[in-house]
């Protein structure tokens, strides 16, 4: 089985001046239990060798910001360019989303230093508000602030893209903001991560899921469910995602394992397996899309 890993983390923590908070600090209960698994190092070596314990490969591969040392986020995508040249690495990270405050006074040369590598593609900036703490990833309400979207429209114009992980919830917000540039990719990550799974909520999620592909220069990126659901099964992101790929047709849908958080929850090869067999009575082409195609074409790779 060959893909391109859409969503996936590296990390250092031994790397001088790195600082990780989420490394260094206690920030409580995220709702995925005994977290010593991942709080080590984990590079595209680690990864590689993920994949190929599965008898999987690996063709190309996007790195999300890891939650670097939030005043030094130029310091990750350095870090990432220099690993992806060591032995045992193959190139890998493809693409770098990296991290930037768009709201900062300072974005544009942010994202002006982080432009200066090759590999950079787009920004992260996590969006998640929800009232209860276990959910809540974000200070504020960057969608309600002005000059968050100031720097989105930055972005833009530097024909970059956005990631963009919220809640259903949010979906409505996002979708004007969407609307309002229409020449910014964004991608949802984490399928528009369905925390809450009681009926309402769920069909709150399946409506924003379908509001959101209406827009063209929305993508979506299935992974990130072990976050959610900690005993996941190919029966339980079924519906899910058969849902976001009736909703966003083949050519809007990529996966990413979100690795090497989810390897808390799964193994590499289940979790693509997985995978496969949920898109497995689509048609070749399709496939590629979803495995290959989408990720290619919306991160330039």
């Amino acid at each position: 089985m060959q893909f391109i890993d859409a969503h996936h983390h590296l990390w250092d923590v031994e790397l001088n001046g790195a600082n990780y908070p989420w490394y260094i600090q206690d920030h409580g209960d995220r709702g995925w239990g005994d977290t010593a698994a991942i709080m080590r190092n984990y590079t595209p070596a680690d990864l590689l060798a993920d994949a190929r314990d599965a008898d999987l490969t690996i063709v190309k591969s996007v790195h999300v910001q890891a939650n670097f040392d939030f005043s030094n986020p130029i310091g990750e995508t350095r870090w990432l360019d220099a690993v992806a040249g060591e032995v045992g690495s193959e190139n890998l990270p493809t693409a770098i989303v990296g991290y930037a405050d768009l709201s900062a006074p300072d974005v544009a040369d942010v994202l002006a230093a982080h432009a200066e590598s090759g590999r950079f593609r787009g920004v992260r900036q996590v969006l998640n508000r929800h009232d209860d703490p276990k959910l809540n990833r974000a200070p504020q309400d960057y969608l309600v602030d002005p000059n968050w979207a100031v720097g989105l429209r930055r972005l833009c114009d530097m024909g970059l893209s956005f990631d963009a992980q919220i809640y259903h919830h949010q979906a409505e917000a996002l979708t004007g903001i969407a609307k309002s540039l229409p020449d910014l990719p964004v991608v949802i990550d984490h399928a528009l991560m369905p925390a809450e799974r009681d009926e309402t909520s769920i069909e709150s999620w399946r409506r924003a899921v379908t509001r959101l592909a209406e827009l063209p220069n929305v993508s979506m990126k299935i992974s990130g469910f072990g976050m959610v659901d900690n005993n996941w099964t190919t029966d339980s992101i079924r519906p899910f995602a058969l849902h976001c790929i009736e909703a966003f047709g083949s050519a809007r849908i990529m996966f990413g394992s979100n690795f090497p958080v989810d390897k808390l929850m799964s193994d590499y090869g289940r979790l693509w397996r997985a995978y496969d067999e949920v898109i497995s009575g689509f048609s070749e082409d399709e496939r590629r899309d979803m495995l290959i195609g989408t990720a290619e074409r919306f991160y330039r790779i």
